[in-house]
């Protein structure tokens, strides 16, 4: 816990107060913020990061890394979870949000050492929240979806900070194509669940570039029985959620058997029972079963007589993905199977082996609303990071196509909301300009961290960068993350989606509001050593 006027409530309860908690709340969130400040830009640096059970994440992910770390400050833990929100909402802007949150909690406490009230500094803070969003409106650019070309730079500009820079191309057009495949446009509503329907297979074995995204769907199985088809074309598929084995009674049941003929009665039917079930799937003729629980040897062996591959134990995600991708229904019992339920929309379906495991492909659909990323590479490691900067990829694409506008990257959003909010400022009375001042210099932590992390010239580009957003029509100049000089981003074609922006001053502004509205800390838990004393009290 932090320092400061510690008051015995009780036993067991002390309680912290006044400014020394606002003080260490600032401290905690400015010690988290220095933790992913170089993680920020194309010249980010990687964390690594070992967990107890001694696995290793290499990754300059703000969010990934965050995860792993292990705090006890309540502060702190609030800091963690904005990274988290950020993530959840956006997917993206992850470092941003928490270099952001602790710059502006860092200047607000010269205020709180000058005894300005808390309540004035977060009047001051909400109201220039508002100015930032309606500015973010005014400097944002619409963007036409439908060109390729446009949206590949997009992407690339969101993942050309990552590892996966090296094969951003291809990246780019991966995550592009996987979006596209699972966007629905449901009554002019569009509607895109990357984390349902855009499911990653992590591959060890191969290079990067034999990664691509299936029209269809692949699943870790193989077929069940040997004697079964392992490649058909244009297969009529069945996907049911019940077990194809017998029902066993329920709980505390028993049978009593007197006689040798009961025997092979109970016998005779649990086989009359599989074979009713196996006939209800015959009847509709397909060719392919997939269900995720159980299938007995005996239903295996009709199914396999009517020359029915089928496939057991699979997922449920996976099954509502093969059910988006080849039209089937599922069915929840075998007895209400009718025609409608079959699913026509596959191409092929294949069963082949990766290495030493076996791959059941359904894939050439003929409208997929749902689709596998295969990725291959050397070693899980680095499948894991590459699968992390994918999936930053996918929702950049997912938040251009649901809000299509952008600002320019690299800084340059920053400097021109500043800008502005200094220029507002002077419009204000009282004391809640200078908070609201403070909160416009805290936004220039962005490019000047970019600048620091590729090794430029901190004051003199800051500098230069400010004197270029004075003149009009400069609002698209920022820091070239790569070299740490002075360049248009337009011309560079780095731009962020205005969804993540809008988000990420959301999140931290109200953060910051957040931490400054404590007061108070009251702890209920003992120390270790307090508890052993008490112990040997007890005994004398």
């Amino acid at each position: 816990m932090i320092g400061g006027p510690v008051v015995v409530l009780s036993q067991n309860i002390k309680r912290e107060s006044g400014r020394k908690v606002q003080a260490g709340n600032i401290n905690a969130a400015k010690t988290i913020a220095d933790v992913i400040r170089t993680c920020l830009g194309p010249r980010a640096m990687m964390k690594m990061l070992m967990d107890p059970t001694g696995g290793i994440v290499m990754t300059n992910d703000g969010n990934a890394i965050l995860r792993e770390i292990q705090v006890q400050h309540p502060a702190a833990k609030s800091m963690i979870e904005i990274s988290r929100a950020q993530d959840e909402e956006v997917g993206d802007g992850t470092t941003s949000v928490i270099i952001l949150a602790g710059e502006m909690l860092a200047v607000a406490e010269h205020f709180l050492e000058e005894q300005m009230h808390p309540t004035v500094v977060i009047r001051a803070y909400r109201q220039a929240l508002d100015d930032i969003l309606s500015v973010l409106e005014d400097l944002s650019t619409p963007v036409d979806v439908n060109d390729r070309k446009m949206m590949l730079r997009i992407i690339h500009s969101a993942i050309n900070t990552k590892v996966v820079s090296r094969w951003s191309e291809l990246a780019c057009g991966m995550a592009l194509d996987a979006v596209r495949t699972v966007e629905m446009d449901d009554n002019g509503r569009k509607e895109i669940n990357i984390k349902n329907y855009a499911k990653v297979e992590k591959v060890p074995g191969g290079i990067i570039e034999d990664s691509c995204v299936l029209k269809g769907v692949m699943v870790n199985k193989d077929v069940t029985h040997p004697r079964m088809r392992r490649l058909i074309r244009n297969p009529r598929i069945v996907l049911l959620d019940c077990s194809l084995e017998y029902k066993k009674g329920e709980s505390q049941t028993e049978i009593e058997i007197s006689r040798e003929e009961d025997f092979a009665r109970i016998l005779q039917m649990e086989e009359e029972f599989i074979q009713q079930i196996c006939e209800d799937i015959i009847r509709l003729k397909p060719d392919l079963v997939l269900t995720e629980k159980g299938i007995s040897d005996l239903a295996q062996h009709y199914l396999m007589k009517a020359n029915i591959t089928a496939i057991r134990r699979i997922r449920k995600t996976d099954n509502n993905r093969i059910s988006r991708a080849c039209g089937a229904r599922i069915a929840s019992r075998t007895d209400e199977l009718r025609e409608e339920y079959v699913g026509t929309g596959a191409g092929l379906f294949e069963v082949k082996k990766i290495g030493d495991e076996y791959f059941t492909f359904i894939t050439d659909c003929k409208d997929p609303k749902a689709c596998t990323i295969l990725l291959r590479g050397a070693s899980k490691e680095i499948l894991a990071e590459v699968e992390r900067n994918l999936q930053d990829a996918m929702q950049v694409c997912r938040n251009v196509l649901l809000q299509s506008s952008l600002l320019p990257g690299g800084g340059a959003v920053e400097m021109a909301v500043s800008q502005r909010l200094m220029e507002r400022s002077r419009a204000l009375t009282g004391v809640a300009q200078w908070p609201y001042r403070s909160l416009a210099q805290a936004l220039e932590v962005i490019p000047r961290t970019l600048i620091q992390n590729c090794g430029g010239s901190t004051i003199r580009t800051l500098t230069s960068l400010r004197a270029k957003h004075t003149q009009a029509g400069s609002s698209s100049w920022g820091v070239n993350g790569e070299t740490g000089t002075l360049a248009d981003m337009a011309e560079l074609g780095i731009w962020e989606p205005l969804a993540v922006k809008a988000q990420t001053y959301k999140t931290a502004v109200e953060t910051a509001i957040l931490l400054l509205r404590i007061d108070d800390i009251v702890s209920g838990h003992k120390k270790k050593g307090e508890e052993k004393n008490e112990g040997g009290q007890g005994a004398e």
